[in-house]
């Protein structure tokens, strides 16, 4: 497992390298972010002994199931999935960033139950670009004011704005739907956002061409997704190869 996640880390991370030339960026301006969900914690163990130090869950059961396993890795925790009210306290406490926040309720949940103790809470706001009914995301129209309600609140810091278009295998639409995130943080530049997470496995590139500062990898590192029965195993032989 760890020779065939080294091959595709390599091959994720040489993508990105070509995408940020190609767009007269600097080597190394654009996050990894490996997307482990439904993934087991060796995979997740094996990744990080290749040097992958950021995960991305979107079950927060799941997730806390993997963070106990994994508690002896120094890794950076992104909860990137819908988010429900009955799951923002294990959030708060248990992630350094959450990439899906639509809604002020859910944020303020997150501020609330944020442990004194921790650093304010990195959040990017998630916008759905496309205007499809089933993805979850603050309408475009709304983004302004709900970020800078959220951005009054005392445990959060408001680091950016993410999205997942609509599928498509055009360049051209791809880079449309990113611009159109850039364009909106570029709107709220005087609330000093640093963050755009956006960009898959297959629309990394447009991302990059349009600004993306954080991409989103699963199936491109880890392969096919297994069920979710197989996402905690146990990881006590992983350093050894």
């Amino acid at each position: 497992m760890r020779s065939q996640i080294q091959r595709r880390l390599d091959a994720v991370r040489e993508r990105i390298r070509l995408a940020e030339t190609a767009a007269g960026r600097c080597r190394g301006s654009v996050r990894l972010i490996a997307v482990s969900k439904t993934q087991p914690a060796e995979a997740i163990a094996a990744a990080y002994y290749c040097g992958q130090r950021e995960f991305g869950e979107n079950y927060v059961q799941e997730a806390l199931a993997k963070q106990d396993k994994l508690a002896h890795y120094d890794i950076g925790w992104h909860f990137i999935g819908p988010i429900q009210s009955n799951k923002t306290r294990s959030i708060a406490a248990r992630f350094s960033w959450v990439h899906s926040v639509d809604r002020f309720k859910i944020a303020e949940r997150l501020s609330d139950q944020r442990p004194e103790e921790l650093p304010p809470l990195n959040i990017c706001i998630q916008v759905n670009v496309s205007g499809e009914a089933t993805k979850s995301g603050v309408a475009p129209e709304e983004l302004d004011g709900l970020v800078e309600a959220i951005a009054e609140l005392p445990r959060l810091r408001v680091r950016g704005l993410m999205a997942i278009p609509a599928p498509t295998d055009t360049i051209d639409l791809q880079r449309a739907s990113f611009r159109s995130l850039r364009q909106a943080a570029e709107r709220l530049g005087h609330l000093g956002l640093d963050t755009l997470s956006m960009g898959m496995s297959d629309d990394l590139e447009a991302a990059v061409m349009e600004g993306s500062t954080m991409v989103r990898i699963g199936t491109a590192l880890f392969g096919p997704r297994p069920g979710r029965d197989m996402a905690v195993l146990d990881v006590g032989s992983v350093s050894d190869g």
